[in-house]
């Protein structure tokens, strides 16, 4: 007997994964579409901020025009600050800006710190008379005006390679360094006057009522007051007088003294000639009297600029951080509860809008202290008569700042402009708050509306896997009714489905149950037909015949016969599931069994050789032995079938794991495509008619399925590797010799 060595069942290919999404999944991406809600409601308020601009722009505009209006007309407003110059030159025209505190008057220049930016320069440029070629390092300085409280501020940073101070007991005045200040008064009046110290300290300056040469001219000023302080590179003035005391028109001119023998004059530096009117320049300093105008106008929420046709700032009311339009009155938060929303808005949702999607407000830095940065082109087309607006950022650029300017007439002249802004702080606070309470509103329609489509979803599907469920137990692997399925009293589609499922099961379980008594009916009802046949047959063939007639009744004795066959077959099945249903289970060795029953099919199929393997070791099997040597002869039977006479059939019988693996092979025509699982169900064969040699239904293999699934194995029909031939395997459980199954 060859020996054939057990070959590994190869495992079916896996299928490729595909990713499925259930009811609740697609519902629940259904309705995250929910969270399109907060992008649209966020666009919404950014267009409603848009339009919130605009009509802060209006009200802006609005409010510039009305302050215009109220200075039209009024050339006492400017007839006395020099608006009605054509042009100003820097340095010659100077501008006293507003400053933050009193100067200390000591020479040490510390107040003066925050003000660099307003400093002019004064050089050669403004070199008024030098005896010989002029050298920068001989004198220059650094210089500006401030209004404070009443008082005009001057500061000079003078330097000086050789300070030449007044001599002790000398009454003369201009035989060293000095200072000449011109004035005009508000009356028009022209006065001159000097300063010169004889050492560092506090001084008063001398009005010159005559020839500075001569004493008797000077008279002491006790309004104009300072302070004189060397340096190392020269000397620092600090010095303040009166606005009451001042006009329209100031110069100041430094006198510069290098020889200490004969003390003459070398050089003369200042902002405008001091020794004539009509070439002094002119000061504009802001005025009290718009600046009351604009106060008693009442318009806090903006700040508000009153500048000349030179863009220099007559007056001005307001503070841009207070200054957030109309719209910061309309934001009121209500009064703050101990509610658990309150708790979970202050905690968790103010902090994560705040993060992501909302952007505080923040302090900004926006000071315009020198007028001549008080520019743009709203200031350019006010100044041309035409009313403008434009949005700008702050100097840190932390904040949107809105502008508006309006030209003031007097006559068919435009003398200034009203410059009013107004940061978009109030708007964004508003914006603020009416997207906290959107996106609350919001997250609570997602929150409500996620849960009740998830509860929803989770419903239909449990109701959809329940009939899936019922309807998988409902008919088994082979087609047969194992149970019914409940019929659903809901009024929905899915309640229909389940009544109509449970109206088709039942109905398919009626005609199935008419198949499977189909042929035991059959059967019995043929019988008798057939044996009153065969009798008749046999009483006519013990009668003498021709040979025609003997040749006939041969025939219809083997017709006969094979009807008989072809009525035994459709009852064996049934029978067999039947009487397997009482069928004994007991421990023994599968392999001799196996080998017992194979030398049976030696004898019984001498045409054909059989290669049996059923290894050393016994293979215990907890079953019925007639059944399982009855599940043998089909497979055996069905190998026979569609073997070639001269290639063996070969029987393996070994044990993996805990499983006894039998598989019988043999070489002949493969199994046709799909047919695998198909061929262990009843009434199919794939047999050709020159292979029926006597009839076949089809049910060898179902037999031998029937006894597998009695055993709780499984059966597999494929074809061999070697693509020869075709092997059935049988799988079942290894027992231990107590009878329990170690599966």
């Amino acid at each position: 007997m060859q020996k054939i060595t057990w070959r590994k069942i190869p495992s079916p290919r896996l299928k490729r994964l595909k990713l499925t999404f259930g009811l609740r999944t697609k519902i629940t991406l259904i309705a995250c579409l929910l969270l399109t809600l907060p992008w649209i409601g966020y666009n919404y308020i950014l267009e409603m901020e848009k339009l919130l601009r605009q009509g802060q722009e209006q009200t802006l505009v609005g409010t510039a025009r009305a302050v215009a209006t109220a200075l039209n007309e009024r050339p006492n407003l400017f007839s006395d600050q020099a608006s009605f110059l054509q042009s100003v030159q820097k340095g010659r025209d100077l501008y006293a800006y507003e400053l933050g505190s009193a100067i200390k008057l000591d020479g040490q220049l510390n107040d003066w710190s925050g003000y660099s930016e307003q400093v002019v320069h004064y050089g050669r440029e403004y070199v008024q008379f030098s005896r010989r070629p002029y050298q920068r390092s001989s004198l220059h300085f650094n210089h500006m005006v401030g209004k404070y409280d009443g008082y005009l501020y001057a500061l000079f940073e003078v330097k000086d390679n050789k300070p030449v101070m007044r001599r002790r007991g000398s009454a003369r005045v201009d035989r060293n360094d000095h200072l000449i200040i011109a004035i005009t008064t508000p009356n028009g009046e022209f006065h001159r006057y000097v300063i010169s110290v004889y050492e560092d300290g506090w001084f008063n300056a001398w009005r010159i009522n005559g020839d500075i040469t001569q004493p008797a001219d000077l008279e002491l000023e006790s309004q104009i007051q300072g302070y004189w302080h060397t340096t190392d590179n020269g000397y620092n003035i600090e010095l303040r007088l009166p606005l009451n005391m001042l006009g329209s028109k100031l110069g100041f001119a430094f006198y510069d003294v290098n020889n200490t023998s004969n003390r003459e004059i070398d050089t003369i530096i200042g902002t405008s000639n001091t020794n004539q009117l009509s070439k002094l320049g002119t000061v504009l300093i802001p005025s009290p009297e718009i600046e009351n105008i604009l106060k008693g106008m009442g318009h806090t929420s903006s700040r508000i600029w009153v500048i000349d046709r030179h863009q220099r700032i007559l007056a001005q009311t307001g503070d841009i951080q207070e200054s957030n339009g109309v719209w910061s009155s309309s934001v009121k938060y209500g009064d703050e509860t101990d509610s658990w929303w309150t708790t979970l808005e202050q905690k968790w949702l103010h902090p994560l809008y705040y993060r992501y999607l909302i952007k505080e407000p923040t302090a900004f830095h926006d000071t315009l202290k020198d007028a001549a940065n008080v520019k743009g082109v709203h200031i350019s087309q006010a100044l041309q008569g035409r009313g403008y607006s434009l949005w700008r950022r702050s100097n840190d650029g932390k904040a949107m700042i809105l502008a508006a300017a309006y030209p003031i007439w007097l006559d068919d002249n435009v003398m200034g402009a009203v410059v009013a802004e107004e940061s978009t702080i109030g708007i964004q606070t508003l914006r603020n708050r009416a997207l906290e309470k959107l996106l609350n509103a919001l997250i609570a329609i997602i929150v409500v509306g996620t849960l009740t489509l998830f509860l929803f979803a989770s419903n239909i599907s449990r109701r959809v896997r329940k009939l899936r469920n019922e309807a998988e137990h409902a008919i088994d692997s082979q087609g047969k009714i194992q149970h019914t399925i409940t019929a659903s009293t809901e009024s929905d589609e899915i309640g229909d489905l389940s009544r109509s499922l449970a109206g088709m099961v039942s109905r398919l379980s009626q005609y199935n149950h008419y198949l499977e008594n189909l042929s035991s009916r059959l059967s019995h009802e043929l019988r008798t037909p057939v044996a009153v046949v065969r009798s008749s047959i046999e009483n006519l063939s013990m009668q003498e015949q021709d040979e025609d007639s003997k040749r006939y009744i041969e025939r219809a004795h083997e017709g006969i016969q094979r009807l008989n066959t072809i009525l035994s077959s459709m009852t064996e099945a049934t029978r067999i599931e039947q009487s397997l249903q009482g069928a004994e289970k007991e421990v023994f060795p599968l392999n001799e069994l196996v080998e017992g029953c194979m030398q049976g099919y030696q004898m019984a199929y001498k045409n054909h050789r059989f290669n049996v393997d059923t290894g050393n070791a016994p293979v215990m099997v907890d079953g019925a032995p007639d059944y399982l040597a009855q599940m043998l002869d089909k497979l055996i039977s069905n190998a026979v079938d569609f073997s070639l006479d001269e290639q063996p059939i070969e029987v393996t019988l070994s044990q993996v794991a805990s499983q006894a693996c039998l598989i019988v092979s043999n070489k002949g025509p493969l199994l046709p495509d799909d047919m695998n699982d198909q061929l262990l169900n009843s009434m199919v064969s794939v047999r050709t008619q020159s292979q029926q040699s006597k009839p076949h239904l089809g049910l060898g293999l179902f037999i031998a399925r029937l006894i597998t699934d009695y055993h709780q194995g499984k059966i597999l029909l494929r074809n061999r590797e070697d693509k020869q031939g075709v092997e059935v395997c049988v799988t079942l459980a290894v027992a231990t010799l107590e009878g329990a199954s170690k599966s």
